[in-house]
């Protein structure tokens, strides 16, 4: 079977069920902590339709889990939406206001508020999480080094109240499981969740062989694009080879913010450490 198909993606839903997971949302688990549990949790980045297929999918498994939308026409559709929340899923705001600002903290502050007030008209959004913004200096949550999320009504972001020292992080950034060298802002730094120190995986086939053994750790975080899923031929393979390109662009920018004195907003360290939410 391809990895990266809707049905691959059932399968794993359904092995992690079997080994007897609870699905989470992101302010769910926030506000009620709960072992063993998958948070789940989708990042909307482009092709909303697939997102719809996803949390359909997921509704027949009785799975419910997070969906952030961006606030962008590439990623926000008001029927979708409206169709997600009423599946039982979570709706979340996938903020980039920093970064589409260009830095402008005031700008953004302003951005953010109005995008929030304009996604809870559609539903309930209560978590928000940050939007990478790759091809940005600007590190996205560092918004929050001046201002308080909380302020608007929000009780969490995951990547500042959870603490993934004691959660796995999976996240299908560059269409694989594995690959944090092609992520310039999706991934945690905490110990336990390194790419030197955690569990690793390639394929949705080794998540899948892993959950039926139950080696894999009691509470994870499973990031989904659902972009990246499709059992379409065409689709899938547009995504494959669109995937492939990024990551050898972001492969070279991952390396390059690494170099030494690249200590700006653009790495998640700085925003870690600075942020008080």
């Amino acid at each position: 079977m391809r990895d990266f198909t809707t049905d691959i993606l059932q399968l794993l839903l359904m092995s992690l069920k079997s080994a007897n997971y609870d699905f989470r949302t992101v302010s769910g688990y926030m506000s009620s902590p709960s072992s063993p549990a998958v948070i789940l949790r989708h990042d909307v980045d482009a092709r909303p339709y697939n997102s719809l297929k996803c949390a359909e999918m997921e509704h027949h498994l009785g799975i419910s889990g997070t969906f952030y939308f961006r606030a962008v026409p590439g990623s926000y559709d008001e029927s979708i939406i409206k169709r997600i929340s009423s599946l039982g899923h979570e709706i979340g705001y996938h903020y980039e206001d920093l970064a589409a600002s260009k830095g402008d903290y005031e700008k953004a502050i302003t951005s953010f508020s109005e995008n929030l007030a304009m996604l809870r008209r559609l539903a309930p959004v209560e978590s928000i999480c940050m939007h990478g913004s790759p091809m940005s200096k600007h590190d996205n949550r560092l918004l929050w080094k001046r201002y308080s999320y909380k302020d608007y009504g929000v009780i969490g972001e995951p990547y500042l109240d959870i603490d993934f020292q004691k959660i796995l992080y999976m996240t299908d950034t560059g269409r694989r499981w594995d690959g944090e060298r092609f992520s310039i802002r999706d991934r945690v730094t905490a110990p336990g969740s390194t790419p030197e120190s955690r569990q690793r995986f390639r394929t949705t086939n080794d998540l899948i062989d892993a959950a039926g053994k139950g080696i894999l750790s009691p509470v994870m975080m499973l990031t989904i694009h659902p972009q990246r899923w499709d059992n379409r031929l065409i689709p899938w393979l547009y995504e494959l080879f669109w995937q492939n390109s990024k990551n050898a662009v972001k492969g070279v920018m991952t390396a390059f913010y690494a170099l030494p004195n690249r200590n700006s907003a653009s790495g998640s360290d700085s925003a870690s450490s600075a942020l008080s939410g």
